[in-house]
């Protein structure tokens, strides 16, 4: 059966309503007498739990998830022995220990511990490290090696703080919502448990992790930024607005007008390659089946392509 609906735009097509239908009615089937199936819709992402009409209505709203070709978590078996040149689908991921999770991103991020580590007493050059790296480096590994409360052996203190800032990210909490629940949990665990006491301190804890942002303070009307050559400017030399807040006089700190956050690209595609988990999927070569999996699928991107052939061919080139 076709399913290539679901990659259709058109959410009002007549070939994407009976598709849905086939879904639901598929889903019905497999799962007999269940009131409630996990949504695939883009929303939802099959991580809420609705009921089959809800699911229905959700699907004409919100559209279903584009890669979701293989209905596994509705009942369908997944053919292992598919042919490669099918689009890849994630199915059912093993249950992974959090902490161990959590270990590897720190040996992804620091790969000269592990190095040093596994090669400890071999004649191979050590690798440099810098001291302010592995100051990094021995913090978080403490907060990974340390039990969320005594006896706790489910989550270390940052894998719990990963879990949760993970759930604020994905369900759009605010920072006063998350505060309040990081509370909550708090004052739940034991009186000496190590969770920290709000989003402040824990962004402390992930510091390490790196992937942060650089403040950089911005015109009140967006005429330009305070950078490289304007750095030190407490004006805008286009509309003379002050760079900072009035405050009152006893204030020592400036409170600046405006700031843009800005995140290095860098960093991001290094570590990207860095990661065992990701590094494999940087060069996935395309396949050319008329659907859009990634900007690389574009038209616009192609042409691009066509006109800096060069550009095209060098490995460094992320498509």
């Amino acid at each position: 059966m076709s399913r290539r609906w679901i990659q259709n735009p058109n959410r009002c097509a007549d070939e994407y309503l009976d598709g849905i239908e086939d879904f639901i009615e598929f889903a019905r089937r497999h799962n007999p007498g269940a009131n409630r199936i996990c949504c695939p819709c883009r929303r939802c992402n099959n991580t809420l739990w609705e009921t089959i009409e809800n699911v229905g209505f959700h699907l004409v709203r919100n559209g279903m998830i584009e890669t979701y070709s293989i209905w596994n978590l509705h009942g369908e078996q997944v053919d292992h022995a598919s042919s490669s040149n099918a689009p890849r689908v994630d199915n059912v991921e093993p249950i992974v220990d959090p902490n161990d999770q959590v270990m590897g991103i720190i040996q992804d991020i620091f790969p000269f511990a592990s190095t040093n580590i596994n090669q400890e007493g071999e004649d191979d050059v050590p690798t440099p490290i810098d001291s302010a790296e592995f100051e990094q480096y021995e913090k978080l590994l403490k907060n990974a090696n340390q039990e969320l409360y005594p006896g706790c052996e489910s989550f270390s203190v940052l894998t719990a703080i990963v879990e949760l800032m993970h759930g604020k990210i994905k369900y759009r909490m605010s920072n006063l919502c998350f505060d309040y629940f990081l509370g909550v949990f708090k004052r739940m665990l034991l009186t000496d448990n190590c969770l920290p006491k709000d989003h402040k301190h824990a962004q402390k804890v992930l510091h390490g992790l790196g992937l942060g942002y650089e403040k950089i303070h911005a015109c009140k009307n967006n005429c330009m930024l305070f950078y490289k050559v304007h750095e030190t400017l407490d004006t805008c030399p286009i509309c003379n607005e002050s760079r900072f807040k009035m405050t009152s006089q006893n204030r020592t700190t400036k409170i600046p007008q405006k700031v843009m956050r800005y995140l290095p690209l860098k960093p991001r595609l290094q570590r990207l390659y860095m990661s065992t988990h990701t590094a494999t999927d940087m060069k996935e070569k395309q396949v050319d089946d008329d659907v859009m999996r990634h900007p690389a699928d574009g038209e616009a991107w192609k042409e691009f392509d066509r006109t800096f052939p060069e550009f095209a061919a060098d490995p460094r080139n992320v498509n």
